[in-house]
């Protein structure tokens, strides 16, 4: 894997990611399905920039992955760079 590819990787898991929990979406298309999950386990984890980061990088993981470990290590290094890049724009706002 490419580093232009690692990034802009990293950009579509934060971006998403974001978007799914700190975002209405348009038409408020999020909302009304965060609304929806209320309290449940999706709810929740609609909720937490962390746990949602993972299940996002997930399929990009198993997608540029190789074998089982790459899989994995792609998939935590991806959700990884997200909360980094989330938490550097969160101390600037």
């Amino acid at each position: 894997m490419t580093a232009y590819l690692f990034l802009i990787s990293v950009l579509a898991v934060w971006r998403v990611t974001h978007l799914i929990q700190a975002e209405d979406g348009p038409f408020d298309i999020i909302y009304k399905l965060r609304k929806l999950a209320g309290e449940s386990f999706f709810g929740s984890l609609m909720d937490c920039f962390f746990c949602l980061s993972i299940w996002v990088a997930l399929p990009v993981g198993i997608y540029f992955g190789n074998d089982w470990m790459e899989k994995v290590l792609l998939t935590l290094s991806f959700s990884a760079a997200a909360i980094f890049l989330e938490q550097i724009i969160m101390k600037k706002n």
